[in-house]
């Protein structure tokens, strides 16, 4: 049995779809824990692209389990338009089981989302504006709303009836619509009968698959620098991507982790506002968003881009138990005459491996470099870590030596076969 979590350990966006659906060839089941479709994972299968936004990237393959588990918010609507999606492109044989203690996002939640976010101004986060952190802090305010009661209407209607005692009144606040429950009842009754075959108790699914010794793959959304605890707070999402907070997001016990591996791109990527130590501008950022193809999946926002931070991947390998490397989109820096990478910071004059806590600290660091020779070899075609020309080997041993993990997978390309595999991880 292998129970592996799939971790992004930068700020979102590292690729991770595609090594979930490269492992997932390996897997028995796969497990999306958390987050919502406000984050988004695009797969390359034979050429042709798919973007997935909350549902496991296994849903290709008809003899894996896909699991929505507990930790998650789901959008019944966009849930039901993904899928619909899905099934249009012939994707029409799959395993889909939604927990019953996941929470879901209604229409005041987007309304709120984007009101918030109006209201800060300058000091705006950069939410997609889906509904996700008003979900979530309804689900600590305990007054939201779980799928095992959307499915019964009675329930559904008697607990929204109490959610909107509270929330009617924060609309009126912010001069938005407010919503009655026969109105919201009326068109989320039929995305309750939709799902509701797929809705059971995933942790007694997941204990019964550990049990039977399958190999059990669980795929993040977003990234660790972007964990609601240990991110770069607030400039963070509204739940926690670490592989520490699966167990609690799945319903399964922490002894079952086996392995965490992090996917990390060869340079970094943000997305939205916050610190950005290593961020570059100019005509090299623009040479690697566009070779890189760095927009987002589910926005399209343009991303920002900066030379690979070894100080927060050292962070994100201690908060979150890292103990793999997936190297991705390295082909991207193939042409560049040299590549940099952050050992350090140096901080009001004094040179520092920590990741600080405090925005006004990120903002004043000041990144330290080694500066590596480039290459301007074709990499996309190599199988092998011999293949690759003696510079990309060099920057990789670099990372290890900096981090303390050995770089077990390299991505060469989008498609599944552009994937060098160093060491078996199921």
């Amino acid at each position: 049995m292998s129970v592996l979590v799939v971790e992004g350990s930068q700020w979102g966006d590292e690729g991770k779809g595609k090594i979930t659906d490269y492992l997932g060839q390996y897997a028995n089941v796969v497990v999306r824990s958390q987050g919502g479709n406000n984050a988004g994972h695009t797969i390359t299968i034979n050429g042709e692209k798919f973007a997935l936004r909350s549902i496991p990237s296994g849903i290709f393959n008809p003899k894996i389990k896909n699991v929505m588990a507990n930790g998650m918010v789901i959008d019944p609507k966009q849930m039901l338009e993904e899928l619909d999606g899905l099934i249009n492109r012939g994707i029409k044989e799959f395993k889909l089981f939604i927990s019953n203690r996941a929470h879901i996002v209604l229409p005041y939640h987007k309304d709120l989302d984007g009101a918030y976010e109006d209201l800060k101004g300058n000091l705006k986060i950069g939410t997609t504006k889906r509904g996700i952190g008003p979900c979530y802090a309804d689900k600590i305010n305990r007054i939201g709303i779980r799928m095992g009661d959307f499915i019964n209407e009675e329930s559904f209607k008697k607990n929204l009836s109490e959610a909107l005692l509270i929330k009617n009144k924060e609309l009126e606040m912010l001069g938005l619509k407010q919503y009655s429950v026969d109105e919201i009842v009326s068109e989320y009754k039929e995305y309750a009968k939709r799902i509701k075959p797929y809705v059971c108790d995933t942790a007694e699914l997941l204990e019964m698959e550990i049990e039977k010794g399958s190999n059990i793959l669980f795929e993040g959304a977003q990234g660790a620098m972007l964990c609601i605890d240990h991110g770069t707070y607030p400039y963070v999402t509204s739940s926690s991507p670490i592989g520490a907070s699966v167990p609690l997001n799945a319903g399964i016990a922490p002894k079952y982790i086996t392995d965490v591996l992090g996917i990390c791109k060869s340079y970094d990527t943000r997305v939205g506002e916050g610190p950005f130590p290593t961020e570059i501008d100019g005509k090299l950022a623009n040479y690697i968003r566009e070779k890189g193809h760095e927009y987002g999946t589910v926005t399209k926002r343009p991303r920002r881009v900066g030379w690979l931070d070894c100080v927060a991947l050292n962070y994100a390998r201690r908060v979150s138990g890292i103990n793999h490397l997936s190297l991705m989109l390295f082909d991207v820096l193939g042409g560049l005459k040299e590549i940099k990478i952050c050992y350090a910071y140096e901080l009001d004059g004094k040179v520092t491996t920590s990741f600080p806590s405090t925005l006004d600290e990120l903002y004043r660091v000041k990144p330290l470099y080694y500066t590596m020779p480039g290459f301007d070899e074709d990499i996309s075609n190599a199988t092998t870590f011999d293949e690759l020309p003696e510079n990309a080997k060099n920057y990789i041993r670099k990372i290890e030596e900096l981090t303390k993990i050995k770089v077990s997978m390299i991505s060469v390309g989008p498609d599944r076969c552009q994937t060098i595999m160093l060491e078996k991880l199921f």
